[in-house]
């Protein structure tokens, strides 16, 4: 048995950031995760995009998303001086498109909601968008431009987390979380498959989609499902210079560029528990609404389709802070947002192993405004 001041079960973006910031702060960090970085931070596209991501309902989602967003720029320029690694950070902003007059209602209502909450999104004409972007179709109605919505690599961001905990002190261990160790009533750490235990003052569920069926954790305190996403990514001459996101006759897509040739293309969103396929329909939807709207995608090379999960929770916002349980923090169910929200997630986690104190930025996404449903 090894024992730290934190134990974080999940080696994804969140679980390594959360080791980083915890481990600069000065404590001492065990993270526990047989494949860093395999889930859903593998496949993330890495859009930066809380405007233009934006739902009428999620207003609380919005305001932590807009504060995490403020954050990166220091965030990046303070990781890539730690780790010596570049995280591919794009500040093209980003083009919402519609195809025909109803993808244009979309686009318009989007626009209006924008302007209901002080947004920064500007109207454009077909012609203008691709002025912004010129490879687009000409056969696009028209979009909006969002200029402070960009884009990170994310497994360049996971890699350059990775270097940085490791060299602030955070120690990995190469194995499976098996279980929640729980004495007296208090989450304590980990059991390992192998029997033996990684044990700490505190605990970081960090999982992702697996965070509430992880054993020993309590049934309902962590109500975190599975959000099926398909993602392709495809190589060829670089098309785009920032993210173009398009309603494509009812239909969302995204295109984010990165590195020299790459481009991701998704994303489905399936409710069908952790069924891990590729499907044949829904590699063949992406990349025909993908070369509706930019048609120069022809000739471009398919590298890769997978399927990973989000973790959806019943009102899209993530768990950040104390759970029911004494000792076991939450920092999961950040469904479509965990690039966006890695800096404030990560900064607020490791405030609250130190202080004890919630911090202001992420009160209104505390794990307590479902106890009661939890209890009930």
């Amino acid at each position: 048995m090894t024992q730290s001041d934190v134990v974080i079960a999940g080696g994804g973006l969140i679980g390594v950031a959360v080791a980083w910031r915890a481990a600069l702060r000065g404590l001492t960090v065990q993270l526990v995760d047989d494949a860093p970085g395999s889930g859903a931070s593998y496949a993330a596209a890495g859009m930066l995009a809380p405007v233009s991501e934006a739902s009428y309902g999620e207003e609380r989602l919005l305001a932590l998303a807009r504060a995490s967003l403020a954050t990166y720029p220091g965030f990046v320029a303070e990781l890539e001086e730690a780790s010596g690694m570049s995280v591919g950070l794009r500040t093209h902003g980003t083009l919402l498109v519609g195809f025909d007059e109803d993808d244009m209602r979309v686009v318009a209502d989007l626009h209006a909601f924008h302007g209901e909450l002080g947004l920064s999104a500007e109207r454009l004409t077909a012609s203008a968008c691709r002025r912004v972007e010129p490879s687009l179709t000409t056969r696009l109605r028209g979009g909006l431009h969002v200029p402070g919505d960009h884009s990170v690599d994310a497994r360049s961001l996971h890699a350059a987390l990775l270097t940085a905990a490791r060299r602030a002190g955070a120690e990995f261990v190469p194995a499976r979380a098996a279980s929640l160790l729980v004495e007296h009533g208090r989450a304590v750490g980990l059991r390992l498959p192998d029997g033996g235990t990684v044990c700490g003052g505190s605990v970081v569920l960090a999982l992702g989609a697996w965070s509430g069926v992880l054993p020993g954790v309590p049934a309902g305190a962590v109500p975190v499902r599975p959000v099926k996403g398909q993602i392709l990514r495809l190589r060829g001459d670089q098309l785009l210079a920032g993210t173009v996101r398009g309603v494509v006759r009812g239909r969302s897509i995204y295109l984010v560029p990165y590195g020299p040739d790459g481009l991701i293309v998704g994303a489905s969103v399936e409710e069908q528990g952790y069924d891990g396929r590729v499907t044949v329909g829904t590699v063949h939807e992406l990349l025909r609404d993908a070369l509706e709207l930019v048609p120069g995608l022809t000739e471009h090379e398919l590298v890769e389709t997978l399927a990973r999960w989000r973790p959806g929770t019943p009102d899209n916002a993530p768990l950040i802070g104390s759970s029911s349980l004494p000792g076991l923090l939450l920092a999961t169910g950040h469904y479509r947002n965990g690039v966006l929200l890695t800096p404030v997630t990560a900064d607020a986690v490791a405030e609250l192993l130190v202080t004890g104190v919630q911090p202001e930025v992420v009160a209104e996404v505390a794990p307590y405004r479902f106890h009661t449903e939890v209890l009930r």
